[in-house]
């Protein structure tokens, strides 16, 4: 564990251990990501389980800010770049883009064809890593095997593996219609720790019906599982959704923004200060966004977390309980 004497060097001045400074540390530089959609879809979406998908989830497939899905993985980091080009200049052996497979669940359709994909992402010489979205219930043996071959031919490479979780709780799970139960979380999770492949956990804050206890009770269970880093992510009312139809029928109250950085102050001083802590907050697609309409400030937002934590003097893992575990 990370001493606060410590922590100010390694934290780059945040009172949390964000994925900014794990890039500085690692690299020595800031690493920027490329959000892909490789044209897949979901077992909550293709009838297998459901055809609605979880009910926050817009017809993106939580991928609204990836590149079109009609050109190669290739062509869509180049089109990042483009993007990129005001704030990042390639330099030449120095990789600095994270290849992103967001929209959908990227582990979940044809492997050979999923294993290229990965595979073209790795072998761009501005490639760091890939982190690649996914469901705790889309890992297949095929998948992971391909990984562990991957992780061999890219070693200077990263591959991450980012659960869309949200909520131990499975009366929750029931609630947002995640499609499976909280033990194949915990399945999932040994995996990849039996093949040394990093995952991320995705947890939102502001569910229906979840209370600050079930969030903190969320915080602590994934704290046991060790991963390599942590999502923390705004409810947000997507037009299109069936969260949107709660929301303007009066059933579903939303965070403010006093609220939300109470409870995310909160989680983060639960959180193991070892976990890196890949997102604070979310970026709602503006033409999309029905509710709160102040996370569009993501500045606003960030500055008021600081505040708040440097008020409370409160830092990530300062109310962190070692060993503690809950019956689920």
């Amino acid at each position: 564990m990370q001493s606060r004497k410590t922590s100010v060097d390694l934290w780059h001045q945040k009172p949390y251990y964000s994925l900014d400074a794990w890039c500085k540390n690692t690299y020595g530089r800031k690493l920027y990501k490329a959000a892909l959609d490789i044209g897949c879809t979901c077992p909550n979406r293709d009838g297998t389980l459901d055809t609605r998908g979880c009910i926050f989830c817009s017809a993106g497939g939580s991928g609204d800010f990836a590149a079109s899905r009609q050109l190669s993985v290739t062509d869509q980091l180049t089109q990042a770049k483009s993007l990129l080009s005001s704030k990042w200049i390639p330099e030449p052996g120095k990789p600095s883009l994270i290849a992103y497979f967001q929209a959908y669940t990227n582990t979940y359709g044809d492997p050979d064809r999923l294993l290229s994909c990965y595979e073209e992402a790795l072998s761009s010489p501005e490639v760091a890593g890939i982190s690649i979205a996914t469901r705790p219930d889309c890992l297949s043996d095929i998948i992971l095997e391909g990984l562990d071959r991957l992780q061999l031919l890219y070693p200077d490479r990263f591959i991450w593996i980012e659960l869309g979780l949200q909520s131990i709780h499975d009366h929750t799970a029931a609630r947002i219609r995640r499609g499976y139960p909280t033990s194949v979380f915990y399945d999932a999770a040994a995996k990849l720790h039996a093949r040394r492949l990093p995952f991320i956990v995705h947890l939102i804050l502001g569910l229906p019906g979840e209370t600050r206890l079930d969030l903190l009770e969320s915080i602590r269970a994934v704290n046991q599982v060790h991963p390599f880093g942590v999502k923390l992510q705004l409810l947000h009312i997507l037009k299109g959704t069936d969260l949107a139809l709660l929301y303007e029928a009066g059933k579903l109250p939303v965070l403010t923004q006093e609220e939300y950085l109470d409870l995310l102050t909160s989680c983060i001083a639960a959180l193991s200060p070892d976990i890196c802590l890949h997102r604070v907050t979310g970026d709602g697609p503006r033409k999309l966004l029905i509710a709160p309409q102040w996370s569009l400030s993501k500045r606003n937002v960030l500055n008021g977390l600081h505040a708040l934590m440097k008020q409370r003097n409160l830092r990530q893992g300062d109310n962190y309980e070692p060993g503690t575990s809950y019956t689920l």
